[in-house]
């Protein structure tokens, strides 16, 4: 954009079109237009006003303080950077730029806007770095008004005065502290320090300090100084293998020693630098180290009185993970052992040395170097080299103590190389991902461990797999004959999914066949019987309609379970009163139990329903089942009650029907399989009904099951059925 009025105006859309934050970064000569230039300090102002979140980030001199002072009631944090030189504005959606340097009093006459969302993040990501590096308004505005000037220097004291004065120094100018240091460094802080630790402590319980972080080795030497740390509100993390030099890190200056402070005694030199470079390096050094660290009340919670210690680690860096791993290596006295779950893992540890280093200990030191890892062409050459005596004649896996066998990846299931070193130490690298080419970028966590049930736990499972590779070729053998036995019986299955297949299209086509002739049998046979007086002959065509009957309700049945086997069942769905329909049905029973002279069996129908129950359902199917159920309970109920029972369970938005009897009850013998087909023991039926009944409810989306009641009479069938709007 071109010309004054443009940049001003891109400016004031810039700020009305912010709704969550606007961050703003400007050479020393821009704070006093943004209080002069009255659009756009009521643009700041109405932003704010509206909830956006503002930063603002300049260099403070004295020809710019007034403003910066009035900018700070203006914006909702404002810091100061020496040196910046260009100007941008950066909110969760836009970018603008002016272009224009020192020149104060003018406004740009140029500007870039863009709102790119590559750009505006890359722009945002720039200020946050820059920020991160800056210090608040107040301290600068101090320090001019008090003519203190930051003097940037590196200095290494020997004089003790010196040095505790210094220490003092850091720590009460400090926001943060953070210490990495060997256990002496509690003891010399504790003989020296540890009132004017407990004042930090004291303000950081108020939320004026961000605290002290600890990162030590802790043991059964130190455990109790390391509560009496942690009672009086330091945070402190147990690391195992520390730096080979002690260290603090505060907001503004970087502290380190190289002695080891044994007994707590006070070190004859310390370097220090206020320098940022310093600072920012060892903060950062200091992380890694605090992410690695187990938690004090932890460890000193796994120390015994008298037990050795083991230490168990988990390494969140790779970096440091992939030290640890060379270490260890370079280390081995006596035998190391490693599993490769992929070739990649193998292949990157080669490449950064490790594989090497362990072939260095096998012939200068004759440690027992054994290997598991897939077999690949891609490292056939690697193997051959590392296992060969000479490059010229060699063809064995046993010299220079190394020996390599390759096992199946699906056998070595794991997605973690596993080292362990003279059976006393292990260390277990997880693959985060496997497709990639360096040990730092593929690995994710890793866990060091030297307790001893833990590592021989690895060793076992090693040597288990490492007998299997001498029956892998018999395994390999055993599989071609399995191949060749499955081909047979896929044949086999094949055969026998033919032969069912015509099974059921026979019993289907005999069901139909069946239903041909019965409807006229029965029709014809119930005509008969109305017309014909004599009882000798209605005996007779009684007997034709009932069996005639039967043999229709066995035919439907076989037609059904057809259905259902072959998932074709179809529904007549439609909404319907589910109470009303189980009434009408439980009073048919009713009048045909009335008119049974050799039995008392008593009917009832209970809901505390007080709505009528719509339910989207085929209601002749239902209506099937219901009566499928109270037929059985009929029939083996000789006499008692029948009840049938309806509940509407809100929570899942869905009815249960029971229907309960004091009959016979479940065989214990036929209650397993009491759904399945052919599950009888009545010679009066087929045993399909209740398969049948599953069928139809688990169609509509429901459940059915059956118990015993719990006072020994009778059975209870119940299902359930979801309702839909």
């Amino acid at each position: 954009m071109h010309g004054v009025d443009n940049v001003i105006n891109a400016e004031l859309e810039f700020f009305a079109n912010s709704k969550k934050e606007i961050d703003t970064c400007m050479n020393y000569t821009r704070p006093s237009l943004a209080v002069i230039l009255e659009p756009i300090k009521k643009a700041f102002l109405d932003a704010k006003g509206r909830g956006v979140k503002l930063r603002y980030l300049t260099e403070i001199n004295h020809d710019n303080i007034a403003a910066c002072k009035e900018l700070m009631t203006i914006v909702d944090e404002l810091r100061h950077l020496d040196g910046i030189k260009g100007n941008f504005m950066v909110s969760e959606s836009q970018y603008v730029a002016p272009l224009i340097l020192f020149e104060h009093g003018k406004v740009a006459p140029q500007a870039v806007y863009s709102n790119i969302i590559e750009i505006v993040e890359q722009q945002q990501y720039i200020f946050d770095n820059i920020w991160n590096k800056a210090i608040s308004a107040e301290e600068r505005i101090k320090e001019i008004e008090e003519g203190r000037v930051i003097h940037y220097e590196t200095k290494l004291f020997k004089n003790k005065e010196e040095i505790i004065n210094k220490i003092k120094d850091a720590t009460e100018t400090s926001n943060e502290i953070l210490v990495c240091s060997e256990s002496g460094g509690l003891q010399l802080i504790y003989n020296n320090f540890f009132e004017l630790n407990k004042k930090i402590l004291d303000k950081y319980k108020k939320g004026q300090h961000k605290g002290i972080r600890w990162a030590t080795t802790i043991d059964k030497n130190n455990k109790d100084l390391a509560r009496m740390f942690l009672n009086s509100g330091m945070c402190l993390r147990h690391i195992r293998s520390l730096l080979p030099m002690s260290f603090c890190v505060t907001d503004k200056d970087f502290l380190s020693s190289m002695e080891t402070m044994e007994d707590g005694r006070m070190v004859q030199s310390l370097l220090t630098s206020n320098e940022p470079i310093y600072v920012d390096h060892f903060h950062s050094i200091f992380e890694e180290l605090w992410k690695d660290g187990i938690d004090a009340n932890v460890r000193i919670a796994s120390i015994g009185t008298d037990a050795d210690l083991a230490d168990i680690e988990v390494i969140q860096s790779s970096s440091r993970a992939g030290k640890f791993y060379l270490d260890i290596v370079r280390n081995a006295q006596n035998e190391i052992i490693t599993m490769f779950p992929t070739t990649n893992a193998f292949l990157r540890q080669h490449k950064m040395g490790a594989v090497e280093a362990a072939k260095e200990a096998a012939q200068q030191r004759k440690v027992k170097v054994r290997i598991l890892m897939p077999r690949d062409k891609s490292t056939e050459q690697l193997v051959v080299g590392l296992t060969e005596k000479d490059h010229h004649h060699s063809h064995t896996h046993h010299d220079n103590n190394i020996d390599v066998r390759y096992i199946e990846q699906a056998i070595l299931d794991t997605r973690a190389t596993i080292l362990v070193v003279d059976k006393k130490v292990s260390l277990v690298m997880e693959i985060r991902d496997d497709s990639k080419t360096t040990f730092d970028e593929a690995i994710g966590l890793s866990t060091y461990s030297n307790s001893k049930a833990g590592v021989l736990s690895y060793v076992s499972i090693f040597e288990n797999l490492w007998l299997q590779t001498e029956l892998y070729q018999q395994i390999k053998e055993s599989n071609t004959r399995l191949e060749a036995a499955n081909e047979q019986l896929a044949s086999a299955n094949e055969q026998l999914k033919i032969h069912h297949t015509m099974q059921q299209e026979f019993i289907n086509i005999a069901a139909h066949e069946l239903r041909t002739p019965i409807q006229p049998i029965l029709g014809l046979s119930q005509m008969l019987r109305l017309k014909i007086k004599n009882p000798e002959y209605a005996d007779s065509l009684n007997i034709i309609v009932r069996n005639a009957m039967r043999l229709q309700r066995l035919t439907e049945d076989i037609l059904d379970v057809q259905k259902i086997e072959s998932r074709t069942l179809k529904l007549n769905k439609a909404k319907f009163n589910l109470i009303d329909s189980i009434s009408n049905l439980a009073q048919d029973y009713k009048n045909q139990l009335e008119k049974d002279e050799k039995r008392t069996i008593r009917l009832l129908v209970e809901h505390n329903i007080i709505n009528p129950i719509f339910i989207e359902a085929d209601k002749n199917r239902l209506i099937q089942v219901i009566s499928n159920l109270l037929n059985n309970a009929v029939k083996f109920t000789k006499d008692g009650t029948i009840s049938v029972c309806v509940e509407h369970v809100q929570k899942n938005n869905e009815v249960i029907v029971i229907v309960m009897d004091t009959g016979e009850g479940i065989g214990s013998d036929i209650l397993p399989r009491l759904f399945s087909k052919f599950a009888t023991k009545s010679y009066q039926g087929t045993g399909l009904g209740l398969f049948i009944c599953k069928g139809i409810i688990e169609a509509h989306g429901g459940k059915i099951w059956a118990e015993n009641n719990a006072d020994g009479k009778g059975a209870k069938f119940s299902f359930s059925l979801p309702i839909k709007a």
